[in-house]
């Protein structure tokens, strides 16, 4: 069969999955936010803190790719800036040699979001129902192999794992739930929505016309007029309601 073309991973980004066919490539990236660069290191059970291009993948740039993988080269891969003084949250990659992996996201789902589990195999089953496990335990089984979780929150935190019947099973992989933005964020987002309302509103008020003083004659001509123009500062601050 064809071979698909090679997925791109994110470090800095959410990758599309952590877990791999043996056989598959790879090809992570680094953000290059400084003139020193980045480099890709990464832990497996052999090797420690070793760098792309000196014992594994092929570097170029920011960027290495695994043209090959290899149940060895499960473990955990990060950035580091050239000069050693930063560096970026590590992502587990794990490489299964079985014939189903567990589609989920390598960095941690926000609290309150919602998120999505794949069962694959390597060959399609004639049936793609899989069922979907967390700690050891059944969750639920899926006609489609696809499973949602709505709003996660921390108790939704784990080891999670798929089995196709006839196939087998995934590896497993841990998910982490992250705290949603602190509230004093969430404030000042709505400030910023809100206030350009309330300083059009003031501004419209400013410069409605007020009641005139002076004789009868000269208040009745000037309060219908007055009217019509409150009338249409009155439309003009419905229209830029948010409401």
């Amino acid at each position: 069969t064809e071979r698909e073309e090679p997925e791109s991973l994110q470090t800095l980004r959410d990758p599309s999955r952590s877990q791999f066919f043996r056989g598959e490539s790879v090809t992570l990236k680094c953000e290059d936010h400084s003139s020193a660069g980045w480099t890709l290191r990464r832990n497996t059970t052999e090797e420690t803190r070793t760098l792309c291009g000196s014992e594994w993948g092929s570097a170029d740039g920011s960027s290495c790719r695994i043209s090959y993988l290899l149940p060895s080269d499960s473990g955990v891969y990060w950035c580091e800036s050239r000069g050693g003084g930063a560096s970026s949250i590590s992502v587990n990659i794990s490489v299964s040699g079985g014939s189903v992996i567990l589609q989920s996201p390598v960095l941690p789902v926000m609290e309150g979001h919602d998120l999505t589990l794949s069962c694959q195999s390597q060959t399609p089953p004639s049936k793609p129902s899989a069922a979907f496990y967390k700690d050891g335990s059944l969750i639920r089984t899926e006609p489609t192999g696809h499973m949602t979780l709505q709003h996660v929150s921390r108790s939704d935190e784990g080891l999670y794992k798929c089995h196709i019947s006839a196939h087998g099973e995934s590896p497993s992989s841990w998910i982490s739930v992250s705290a949603p933005p602190p509230a004093l964020f969430r404030v000042l987002l709505h400030l910023l929505v809100i206030s350009p309302f309330f300083i059009s509103t003031l501004l419209l008020v400013s410069l409605c016309p007020q009641r005139a003083s002076g004789n009868r004659n000269q208040s009745i001509t000037f309060d219908q007029s007055s009217s019509v123009s409150k009338l249409f500062c009155l439309q003009q601050v419905t229209r830029l309601s948010p409401w």
